[in-house]
């Protein structure tokens, strides 16, 4: 009972548990986090006072918190040009935020030039298999995989390609981390369906 509530907590209030199609994987994207290189310093302290919505205190925090209500993102700014961006649920959503928040800091008068460069750092997905999945045999069948069902209900496999984490469960639903592409995803979830398929890990929920 306490492994099923450890497993609860990170899909509580997701929607991956709702199956399109009964043994066709489901994906979504939780969170994306990149940085943005500026080729010019910031002044925080002219932010502050141009945009009121912002969070600066540099005694506890050397960056600044600027958050956009819809969607829900936030940029932490930096004096050195970088930012670093959450929130994003998608690669599209993840340039419209860095654009509308570079327009608005040019429209309140904060001097920049040149073109940001956006680099994605990790991408947060999770996913529904839509299949049980036997995570004892999955444990012997897939390298580099780890699974201690008396501390922890999932088994962790480390894929080489992509370079991602899984964060497998009996149930089949998924966490995948360390994407850098909305495609690396993808990948790896119809790449670890495959794997455990073929190596008869897995059974359709209506055949139990």
């Amino acid at each position: 009972m306490e492994n099923e509530d450890k497993e609860d907590e990170f899909f509580e209030e997701e929607n991956v548990g709702e199956k399109e199609e009964s043994g066709k994987p489901t994906v979504k994207i939780e969170n994306i986090v990149a940085t943005v290189i500026l080729d010019t310093a910031l002044d925080l302290n002219l932010i502050e006072t141009r945009i009121p919505d912002v969070d600066y205190n540099p005694d506890q925090f050397p960056g600044l918190v600027y958050r956009l209500q819809s969607p829900k993102i936030t940029a932490l700014i930096f004096k050195s040009g970088k930012m670093v961006v959450t929130g994003a649920k998608s690669v599209k959503q993840l340039v419209w935020a860095v654009k509308t928040i570079l327009k608005k800091l040019m429209i309140k008068g904060v001097p920049m030039q040149g073109k940001p460069q956006i680099q994605i750092q990790n991408i947060v997905a999770s996913a529904n298999l839509n299949v049980v999945v036997d995570l004892e045999k999955a444990a012997f069948t897939l390298p580099k995989s780890m699974y201690e069902p008396e501390q922890f209900p999932g088994l962790i496999y480390r894929m080489e390609k992509p370079r991602v984490v899984l964060l497998i469960f009996s149930s089949g639903k998924m966490v995948i981390t360390g994407a850098k592409r909305e495609s690396e995803v993808e990948d790896a979830v119809n790449g670890i369906y495959d794997i455990l398929k073929s190596n008869k890990c897995i059974k359709e929920e209506g055949s139990l």
